[in-house]
């Protein structure tokens, strides 16, 4: 064999070992640009369809409080303070907990305990909503109602946001259903972050004589907290989407709420309940246009968190 015919071989070897990476670097930018071509077909499908309402209402139709499809008058407002209202209350609850949890979890509990424990947590996420919906009614918000919200309304009842009276039906009471359901991914992420930082971090920090409290915060935490805030930003999402426990336990209230324990609804829930009986036309078209005003939320609160994650994590966040 000759020494060119030496040559052309192993490039052709050397060809042939890069076939597979070329492959599969095309496939998965070409399923990347899918997805992103999905979510574009998706807004303009919204935009498309939400026409009549857009064109007839403009702005108003953020701005406007009232819903009434006799008249065919229609205000996103009410929806648009109940989507946000009840997310936050179920970020804000969850949060503290679902860290908490994953910290005891990766670095307290002994792995006779974190293993089923963490297995528990994580089934949460398979129980339908509807479940938690029915778990609701009828458990957690008689519940809330002779506890925690009339404990609230008889001791910061002078402060309008905490006013009563206490139904056990409302935004709290959704807030804390959305709490239990985005609970799995922000301790699951956050723990799978955690354990994810290499034990020299932690070694070092015990060789200086740090407490096994200050380990954690000064080492651990620092080091996985661009993780930590992208489980809430998922957390987030979740809770801005749910539709069927919400339905059952906010009480569809299409008004502004005044206090946490007011009656109110969000936009998941105002399309699934009234989609099916709406006319052909204006009402659709509005129901469409809440879609739309979804998805614009939703895309612009992972928007800013990103730019948090980039901001508060800097270039680790970024990798």
């Amino acid at each position: 064999m000759t020494s060119a015919t030496v040559t052309a071989a192993a490039r052709f070897g050397r060809a042939a070992s890069r076939v597979p990476d070329v492959v599969f670097r095309s496939g998965s930018g070409v399923l990347a640009w899918v997805a992103v071509g999905i979510l574009g077909l998706l807004a303009a499908l919204l935009v498309a369809n939400s026409g009549q309402a857009l064109a007839k209402f403009g702005i108003s139709f953020l701005t406007g409080t009232t819903w009434d499809p006799i008249a065919g008058i229609y205000g996103a407002l009410p929806f648009i303070i109940g989507t946000i209202a009840s997310s936050f209350i179920a970020i804000v609850l969850a949060t503290p907990i679902g860290l908490l949890t994953a910290i005891f979890l990766a670095e307290l509990a002994p792995r006779r305990v974190a293993i089923p424990l963490t297995f528990t947590i994580e089934l949460l996420a398979a129980i339908p909503s509807v479940v938690f919906g029915l778990w609701g009614v009828f458990v957690l918000g008689p519940f809330l109602s002779r506890t925690v919200e009339a404990w609230v309304v008889d001791t910061l009842g002078w402060i309008p946001i905490f006013a009563g009276p206490p139904f056990g039906v409302g935004l709290f009471t959704a807030g804390v259903i959305l709490t239990l359901m985005i609970l799995p991914t922000i301790v699951a992420i956050s723990r799978d972050m955690i354990t994810a930082v290499p034990d020299s971090q932690r070694e070092a920090m015990l060789a200086l004589g740090a407490t096994r409290w200050e380990m954690i915060t000064n080492a651990v935490l620092p080091y996985a907290r661009s993780g930590i805030i992208g489980a809430v930003i998922l957390g987030l999402g979740r809770a801005l989407g749910e539709t069927m426990a919400v339905t059952m336990v906010i009480g569809n209230r299409p008004q502004i709420p005044q206090s946490i324990f007011d009656s109110s609804q969000t936009i998941a829930s105002q399309i699934a309940t009234t989609f099916n009986e709406a006319s052909i036309g204006l009402q659709t078209s509005a129901l469409i246009s809440l879609g739309l005003v979804l998805l614009v939320i939703t895309m612009t609160l992972n928007v800013i968190a990103r730019l948090l994650v980039w901001r508060v994590a800097g270039p680790q966040g970024t990798s």
